[in-house]
This record gives structure tokens, sequence and C-alpha cells, in this order.
């Protein structure tokens, strides 16, 4: 990947073949900036999946922004704090604040149907990757009718970054479109 550059990190149980993750790339690809774009797809293990990303960001020859979206916005705060990112945040996951108890088990991924089991050890990754954000580094963009996580959990979690609160909506966050051109732009692209 060419840099500056976007990365993108999809949620739990999505994939690069999210519909964001798509029109992000898309969008990226119309103004000649394909190469500019990763989004990587993330194990379901957390370690793993930071290995992996940590890798990709360590390897880019110029500045990075992160763009998260659920799960993907607690691992862009996570590499955000641990290389000096800026992220742009979308509904998402505030883990130190989450019952990670209430996802043990068994699920499969949305695009592909792949199985997979969410343990304790995976939660318990998740909550050592915690990290406080440093509030020039983040874009929080969160919808109020999200019915997967609560968004005030994030606004509180972020409240010194800059955000964006839009009422109504849902965890895929409905009015993603309407921010494409402003994530690029907040990207120095």
């Amino acid at each position: 990947m060419k840099s500056p550059g976007i990365i993108y990190l999809h949620g739990f149980c999505s994939s690069p073949a999210s519909w964001k993750s798509r029109l992000l790339e898309a969008e990226m690809a119309r103004r000649g900036l394909a190469e500019h774009f990763a989004c990587p797809q993330l194990s379901p293990v957390p370690d793993e999946a930071m290995a992996a990303v940590s890798a990709l960001v360590e390897a880019a020859d110029g500045p990075l922004t992160l763009v998260g979206s659920s799960l993907g916005g607690h691992y862009a705060n996570h590499l955000a704090e641990n290389y000096g990112l800026n992220a742009v945040l979308i509904n998402p996951a505030t883990v130190d604040l989450l019952n990670l108890g209430k996802f043990v088990g068994e699920h499969a991924n949305f695009h592909s149907g792949e199985p997979f089991v969410f343990t304790e050890n995976h939660a318990a990754q998740l909550k050592a990757q915690v990290s406080r954000p440093t509030p020039a580094r983040y874009w929080v963009l969160l919808e109020e009718g999200d019915e997967v996580l609560d968004y005030r959990q994030a606004q509180s979690f972020y409240a010194a970054c800059r955000q964006t609160v839009l009422p109504d909506g849902d965890h895929g966050f409905t009015k993603f479109p309407d921010f494409v051109p402003q994530i690029i732009e907040y990207a120095g692209l």
C-alpha cells in the first residue's frame, strides 16, 4: 500500500466484504486512490488480528489513518495509541464497558458463513488491548439508534474527542455514505 493511506478494520463476524469497506474502497478507487486502501480479513482471535494489522502498519511507507467499525473501532483505538496514528471510529465497541461474556460461544462470519468460537480467553485478549484515547487522534461517528452497542458508552469513553452523534440510525451506521468524502479528506487524501 502506498502512503498516505487508509486501513479499514471491520467488526465482529464481518469481513472486507462489509458494505462500509466496499463503499470506501470504491470511492477511493474512483478518485484514483485504490493503492492507498487496505482492508485485511481480521482473525476472530484478537491477538492474531492485532499482530496482522500491526505488521501492515509497520510495513507502510508513510502516514496512515485507521477507520474502524464496531470491534474494528476498538482495534483502531489500540493501534492508534501504539503507533501514534489518527483514527475514525464508527459506532465503536468500548470493550472495557462491555459484558464480553455475552459474546462467548459459537458465531459465523456474516459474509462467508465460516464458523468460529469466541472464548473467554479471546475476551481477556480484548480487555488487555484497551487503550485510553489521546483526544486529538480521533473522530468518533455515532448513531443513537445503534441496536447492538449503547452509543452512550462510546460517547462517554471518547468524551474529549471529536464526535459526530446522529439521531436514529443503526449499528451499521446508516449515514456512512454521507461521510465517505470527509473520511478521505480527514486522512489527507
